[in-house]
């Protein structure tokens, strides 16, 4: 069915028994976006009215087709005394479904010309009754163009929110409205290139933007909240989308003024800018460069003991001295290095949102040329409450460079290390953390025996 054509004559007018005078919202005269990235957008929308005195109906176009409607907060010189939120929007289906036992045309495309009334329709079959009685029956009616007379009483063009109001005096106005919608997130997005020693990294931070509300904000204020913000999570009114998505990027300057919100962040573009529907729009957030980063090697014996993949990960300090000192949204960082002509994709990693003046820690993949295994070598019990385990840890370096891994260790409670063949740091009550120099080409071996004491 949706291949048809469908040409309609529209006629009538559906009037409301409150209206006194039916007034339709103009073009907004402010417009404001919150946006956070919980698949939820706050939309505040000025709007000038020529209100008469008393009541009437007014009519609020354009508004988000994933509107919350029990959200919404109109602001006026007056009292809104009911709203209805209508979104059952024009379709071929939904017409055709209020066409049933209505006449119809079908036009061919060799300017034949079927009428009858409308008996049936599933998929592309339609089925009509004839002037004389007789049925017609189109197993396949998508050659046809499908005409009727008007547009079928409770279908809508454009979502709308219909108010009834009033006002104790006549004149124009300003009505503010506000209200949620779903079908609106972003997240941020970062790219980091480090440099040929893996020592310094040029970061780039992007925000992408997704509107998916079914309406498109022109000219908008826009404003994205960082954090993590409770909602009540109530069964959305799901509802399709026309056209495909789009992708918009802009300027790679800085663009928006950071500023504390609650317990949030919030990013306030300094420009309008327009959200169009079914539009992924990215804006650059920040740009900073030479930025102090720590590559280190960690082996996890508990996890890959019996596969010998020694992790890769990059830090630095999220620090003004370090030329960064920003908040950094939740996001994903794609890590690139330089081969000598081309930039190559080297990792990714998924940061949580993370505050200013805190260490963040980047896994980039596993190392190919280190090779770390961990054995159980003896296990002796002294008494009923007392056993010591004893264990051998080798890392394989076949690089070309002397490396240092650290291995953490997970020892649980009520233990005791008695022996072992070098130092370790003592990370919390149940961690021990081993820093294992392993110099270029060689093996390095650590061993160690931890008594556990039943208490």
């Amino acid at each position: 069915m949706n291949r048809f054509v469908l040409a309609i004559l529209l006629s009538g007018i559906i009037i409301s028994p409150f209206i006194i005078t039916d007034t339709f919202a103009q073009d907004p005269k402010d417009l404001a976006v919150t946006i956070y990235n919980s698949n939820l957008g706050v939309v505040k929308d000025v709007r000038t009215f020529d209100l008469p005195k008393g009541r009437s109906d007014i009519k609020i176009n354009d508004v988000a087709q994933l509107i919350d409607a029990t959200s919404v907060k109109i602001k006026f010189d007056g009292e809104v005394i009911e709203q209805n939120y209508q979104y059952d929007l024009v379709s071929l289906d939904k017409i055709l479904d209020r066409y049933i036992d209505k006449d119809i045309q079908l036009l061919g495309d060799k300017g034949d010309l079927l009428e009858g009334t409308l008996l049936s329709v599933y998929g592309s079959q339609i089925v009509l009754k004839k002037k004389d009685g007789g049925l017609l029956m189109l197993p396949d009616a998508s050659k046809y163009r499908i005409s009727v007379s008007a547009l079928p009483e409770g279908l809508i063009t454009k979502p709308t929110l219909l108010c009834l109001f009033e006002t104790k005096k006549a004149g124009k106005q300003d009505v503010e409205l506000a209200y949620q919608t779903a079908g609106m997130n972003w997240h941020a997005e970062y790219v980091a290139t480090l440099d040929k020693d893996d020592k310094i990294m040029d970061l780039n931070a992007w925000v992408s933007i997704q509107n998916n509300s079914g309406v498109t904000y022109p000219n908008a204020k826009l404003k994205l909240i960082a954090g993590d913000v409770n909602r009540v999570q109530n069964t959305v009114r799901a509802r399709t989308y026309d056209g495909a998505a789009m992708m918009m990027a802009e300027k790679a300057v800085p663009q928006f003024q950071e500023s504390a919100l609650f317990e949030y962040h919030s990013y306030a573009l300094q420009r309008p800018t327009t959200l169009a529907n079914n539009e992924t729009k990215q804006i650059s957030l920040f740009e900073n460069n030479n930025i102090k980063v720590t590559k280190k090697y960690t082996f996890d014996p508990d996890q890959y003991a019996d596969k010998g993949k020694v992790a890769v990960t990059i830090e630095f300090d999220n620090k003004e001295s370090n030329n960064m000192g920003v908040p950094m949204p939740k996001g994903k960082v794609r890590i690139y290095k330089p081969d000598g002509k081309t930039l190559e994709f080297i990792g990714e990693d998924q940061i949580d949102h993370t505050p200013k003046d805190e260490k963040v820690t980047l896994k980039i993949g596993n190392a190919f040329d280190i090779v770390g295994s961990e054995i159980n070598t003896d296990n002796v019990q002294i008494t009923n409450k007392v056993h010591e385990y004893s264990y051998k840890l080798t890392l394989k370096n076949r690089k070309a460079e002397d490396v240092v891994v650290e291995v953490k260790k997970v020892l649980g409670s009520n233990w005791d290390v008695k022996k072992k063949s070098m130092d370790y740091e003592k990370v919390d009550a149940s961690t021990i953390l081993f820093k294992v120099s392993v110099p270029a080409g060689s093996e390095k071996e650590v061993t160690y025996t931890v008594r556990y004491t039943e208490l």
